[in-house]
């Protein structure tokens, strides 16, 4: 029996070149140092970072210390032709694309958290990875360091996926819990989750739903064996939310979420970001704070929740370390018997569309706000009916005292978009109501 010592000594080495030494950048860093044995103990081999490429040299060389390569050129990591791994956690999706490729083309291996690089570029990237047999590993672009992305395209490996649903986005996701706990307005809880850390100077990205759109965009693809198709996503942000909607929500037993959703239908698949109703008692409603889940409907196993923190130094760097162990296990492991990129066999990728917002098929919320006279409600009722759209739920609020308006809140059953389109144009146009119906799925 060999010792530890002696073990080690022969242990083979994976040279790392880790570009950009930000938040998850130095917590990559600081997991391959403190863990070090135990990542050689599951990998085989010793994981090293050999090279990092970042801004202010002074800085990094701080961090790193005197045994390790600096330099501010991303594509010295690319001609260095000791590294064997590209880490990518620089962000963005211009240099960043440029690097990817050019370390495939050099047939060096490719982990990253770029969840919009892989969104928007990552049908290119497979493509030129399968050409050269090197793997694109990218568990920390979705869900921080909630294993998501191996539990889809492993885990799960046995089921057909029907439908996935997750809370994908701290910030959102703190910003609407400040706003149910707090009664705050959006501008107020946007304000905090700036001043705390949470949101960006510019959270455009975030509040918008983009960056919730490339990750389910990633999801789906994965989930369902389709390309990625980020163009085709439906994507709306939580900035017209009101406080108002909050307490009508809580009054019909419902929680608002920002969800990514991807759901398979016969015609084709919806891949949709938006504001959500979902009812209290679930799982998923739960979720509070800075916090994401992810909800996944397979045949054969049902139901799944996945709960985790989302974002973050150390819980981002932990999926971004379990990529790389990934990557040592299966690096002399021939192309064709690794794990898939996006879990199907390449040549049973199906270009499947993703339907238009039109025709995506769930329930409504409408507050609809109305003079309070006699025969308005009739009239929605009736618009409702004649467009086919059932309804499941009904509030009405007592004006303040002195005033003559008020909100009707309706909730319907399951019905396409397009027929709430029409329907709410119609009750816009009804004299007693004062402004456009407020809409949430």
């Amino acid at each position: 029996r060999h010792t530890t010592r002696s073990h080690y000594q022969r242990m083979k080495e994976i040279k790392v070149g880790l570009l950009g030494l930000g938040t998850v950048g130095s917590g990559v860093f600081e997991v391959l140092k403190n863990n070090a044995d135990e990542i050689s103990r599951r990998s085989g081999c010793r994981i090293r970072v050999t090279r990092v490429v970042s801004r202010g040299l002074d800085a990094v060389r701080k961090m790193v210390g005197p045994d390790i390569a600096i330099s501010e050129d991303p594509f010295d990591i690319v001609n260095d032709p000791a590294i064997d791994v590209l880490v990518e956690v620089m962000g963005g999706t211009t240099v960043a694309r440029d690097v990817v490729l050019a370390a495939i083309a050099k047939g060096k291996q490719v982990v990253t958290a770029n969840k919009a690089l892989l969104a928007v570029h990552g049908n290119e990237i497979f493509a030129k990875a399968r050409e050269q047999g090197v793997m694109v590993a990218f568990e920390a672009a979705v869900a921080g360091g909630i294993p998501i992305v191996k539990a889809l395209r492993e885990g799960l490996a046995a089921n057909r996926i029907d439908m996935l649903a997750g809370i994908i986005n701290g910030t959102t996701n703190f910003i609407l819990s400040e706003m149910r706990d707090k009664g705050l307005s959006f501008d107020a809880a946007l304000a905090d989750a700036q001043r705390l850390g949470y949101a960006e100077a510019d959270p455009t990205f975030d509040i918008e739903g983009i960056d919730a759109a490339h990750k389910a965009t990633l999801l789906a693809s994965i989930a369902f064996g389709v390309p990625v198709q980020f163009d085709g996503a439906y994507i709306e942000g939580i900035s017209k939310l009101a406080a108002e909607d909050f307490t009508y929500a809580d009054q019909l037993g419902y929680r608002i979420k920002l969800l990514g959703i991807a759901r398979r239908r016969a015609e084709g698949i919806e891949l949709r970001v938006h504001p959500t109703l979902i009812p209290a008692r679930r799982l998923l409603a739960n979720v509070e704070g800075a916090m994401n889940a992810v909800w996944v409907k397979g045949d054969a196993v049902g139901e799944t929740l996945y709960y985790g923190p989302g974002a973050g130094k150390l819980p981002t760097a932990s999926a971004v370390v379990a990529d790389l162990v990934d990557v040592a296990r299966q690096i002399e492991v021939a192309p064709e018997s690794r794990v898939p990129y996006l879990a199907f066999q390449q040549d049973q990728l199906q270009q499947v569309p993703v339907l238009p917002a039109s025709e995506m098929e769930t329930a409504y919320y409408l507050r609809i706000p109305v003079r309070d006279e006699p025969g308005v409600l009739a009239d929605i009722t009736r618009i409702m009916a004649d467009e086919g759209v059932s309804i499941d739920a009904m509030l009405q609020r007592q004006p303040s005292e002195g005033a003559n308006t008020t909100d009707i809140i309706l909730m319907t059953h399951r019905t396409v978009e397009k027929c709430i389109d029409i329907a709410s144009r119609r009750i816009e146009a009804l004299p007693s109501v004062t402004a456009a119906p407020v809409r949430l799925r």
